[in-house]
């Protein structure tokens, strides 16, 4: 079984203190650090750009993972590369045809990629481009806003993605965002991810080292 990785979302942080939350959930047991990156067009949202991730990186050891809710993400990937951002997953539905193509410019950068797919986005869009990532991350809420219930709907397309990497043979992760709790974190390892996004679940605990350890051995 692949290792279980949390990864906080930053969206749940005080962004008034980034440095230090950053800093204080690596030290309570990050593995990854997920930052959300939303132009206010792909979603309905606003977040932060690569100066942000540029400034917070001294804070953390922890994997950087720039998942861009952006319009033609392959414009930016540079500047994120060069922000410290250790994987760039874009979304199938902003990439369109050129989904392959800027998988491709990402891994020139010498940084991971990975693509993302929304609730509503058949697995079958990326069924030809996963052997390209090392990351896959399915949102089981609609992008854009944080603290949503999650989809349980996405269960059965975490399966089919764990069937099509465990064909490629390639160590590919599996990702999932969006309303992770205590009280379905089984459920989305068991349908065979390994990446758990958790935003309020990890921030809005006093104490985050035990959430984190919780979030990993449920």
């Amino acid at each position: 079984m692949k290792k279980i990785k949390i990864a906080p979302s930053i969206l749940s942080a005080d962004f008034a203190k980034l440095g230090s939350e950053i800093r204080d959930i690596t030290t309570a047991g990050a593995d990854v650090i997920h930052l959300d990156v939303m132009d206010g067009s792909f979603v309905k949202n606003i977040s932060f750009g690569p100066k942000m991730i540029k400034e917070v990186r001294p804070y953390s050891k922890a994997v950087f993972d720039a998942h861009l809710m952006i319009v033609n993400p392959w414009n930016y990937i540079k500047q994120f590369a060069e922000a410290g951002a250790d994987i760039i997953t874009v979304h199938q539905e902003a990439c369109g045809d050129r989904l392959k193509q800027t998988l491709e410019e990402i891994k020139a950068l010498g940084v991971k990629c990975g693509v993302v797919i929304n609730p509503d986005t058949s697995v079958d869009k990326i069924a030809d481009v996963i052997e390209l990532c090392d990351m896959i991350l399915l949102m089981s809420v609609f992008p854009g806003f944080g603290g949503q219930k999650f989809i349980p709907d996405v269960l059965p397309k975490i399966q089919q993605v764990a069937k099509l990497v465990e064909k490629s043979g390639k160590d590919i992760d599996i990702e999932i965002d969006g309303g992770i709790t205590k009280d379905n974190v089984k459920l989305v390892k068991d349908a065979g991810a390994n990446v758990i996004v958790a935003g309020s679940t990890v921030f809005n605990e006093p104490d985050r080292a035990k959430i984190i350890q919780e979030l990993r051995e449920i």
